[in-house]
């Protein structure tokens, strides 16, 4: 079928969906019969899940990109792609929203319960009349052991200082991009995918002292589920996000992008400063206070 010059962009059959289908199938199918003692059968499955959704990522992305630069997409098109980020970007907010709202609620709510206040007197009178009230905590069962909590001004806030200064950097980028300085756009977008590289490697160094110095674990209780789960799926979210900042690079070595259409570019900058805001209240709330 033939596209009309000056239309809006409907694309032709793909297989891509079909794709991306079965390797969600087989991811998820998968991790569920590994953590559920299958992992002969659960390991193998996810790996395939995760190899068809890597297949499928690099070839949906490359079709775009080759209609994009072909001069496929029009305003309609540019505007729908805003609004597909825009939402996306909302569900991730609520993502977040949910692990910082079970934070806060097993902090505000149930420790203080189980600790005999309000309603909660009886419970701990008859059932945990040792335990006191206290976060961080492992819960009345001393759940794990005993562990140490990460000190938030060492690691934690040079993390901190490294992700602002690359929103910075990539920000710097892309007003050198709108301005039409390519060397600078590409320097400053390099730099910003390194902070985020050092960043990650600054992480993987606190979870290795966390386990092996601190036994502040995943299984420590409520603190150390909702310690790793937030810093954890933060953590995969600027790997991702490192990953499509350097696909960008490559791209704008090619000179994919102009100085008015760069919306590749600007979804992927939304992201990252996203990235860094979530991060500000992980520092706040999960390791200052």
């Amino acid at each position: 079928m033939a596209q009309t010059q000056g239309a809006y962009y409907v694309p032709h059959g793909s297989h891509w969906p079909i794709v991306g289908s079965l390797g969600l199938f087989g991811t998820v199918s998968g991790a569920a019969m590994w953590l559920n003692d299958s992992p002969g059968v659960g390991k193998p499955i996810m790996a395939v899940g995760i190899a068809l959704l890597v297949v499928m990522m690099l070839g949906w992305f490359g079709t775009v990109i080759r209609e994009s630069v072909g001069g496929l997409y029009n305003k309609q098109v540019d505007v729908s792609f805003r609004m597909g980020m825009i939402w996306f970007i909302f569900s991730e907010v609520m993502f977040f929203a949910a692990f910082f709202g079970a934070l806060f609620y097993a902090r505000e709510l149930v420790v203080p319960w189980l600790g005999g206040a309000g309603k909660g007197a009886m419970t701990n009178y008859f059932l945990w009349p040792e335990y006191t009230a206290a976060w961080p905590t492992n819960g009345p069962d001393d759940i794990g052991g005993s562990f140490q909590t990460m000190t938030p001004w060492g690691i934690p806030l040079l993390n901190t200082l490294l992700l602002l200064t690359s929103g910075v950097t990539l920000t710097i980028s892309h007003h050198a991009l709108r301005a039409g300085h390519r060397g600078r756009t590409i320097a400053f977008l390099a730099l910003t995918v390194l902070l985020g590289v050092i960043f990650l490697g600054f992480q993987i160094y606190e979870y290795a002292h966390a386990y092996g110095h601190l036994n502040l674990t995943l299984g420590s209780g409520i603190y150390g589920s909702t310690f790793f789960m937030l810093t954890g799926f933060h953590g995969l979210h600027v790997t991702l996000g490192a990953i499509m900042l350097t696909v960008i690079l490559f791209r704008c070595m090619k000179g994919h992008f102009t100085r008015d259409n760069h919306f590749g570019y600007e979804a992927v900058a939304w992201y990252w400063h996203f990235v860094d805001v979530v991060w500000l209240g992980l520092f706040l709330f999960v390791y200052v206070l």
